[in-house]
């Protein structure tokens, strides 16, 4: 299997649990009480986690390894808000931390592996600009 294909292959299966995320995340959301700060507090989780999803499939179409990372920037900031709105639910006692636990795990994974392809993108686009100023090097 060639790199692209590989990466192809791992990049769907991501698109894929991004937008799975999102699904469990309004159906979380639906569950909540009908109070005005589970209404707040719901839109703004739900707006963060479809944003990961959403995010993420924008920075897959990226034109470059710049635009990439340019574009996969918010989706690593908005998975880092949705844990925080689940924590601002537990802590509000709006739903049991239990209940949330799995989505919290998953908002966590997506933002370490956003900060990950940031990091590995941000090496590899330094390495193929210093070989291309340093031809000799390469």
């Amino acid at each position: 299997m060639r790199m692209a294909e590989f990466h192809n292959m791992k990049s769907e299966d991501l698109k894929r649990r991004t937008k799975q995320f999102a699904l469990r995340v309004i159906r979380m959301t639906d569950s909540l009480p009908r109070r005005m700060s589970a209404d707040v507090l719901g839109r703004q989780v739900l707006r963060s986690a479809t944003s990961v999803a959403a995010n993420y499939r924008a920075a897959c179409r990226g034109k470059s390894k710049a635009d990439f990372i340019a574009k996969l920037a918010p989706a690593e900031e908005e998975a880092d808000e949705t844990v925080f709105w689940f924590e601002m639910i537990a802590e509000s006692e709006l739903l049991p931390a239990a209940k949330l636990a799995e989505l919290r795990r998953e908002a966590n994974e997506l933002t370490a592996i956003a900060v990950s392809s940031i990091r590995t993108t941000r090496r590899s686009l330094a390495n193929s600009q210093s070989a291309v100023r340093n031809p000799k090097s390469a």
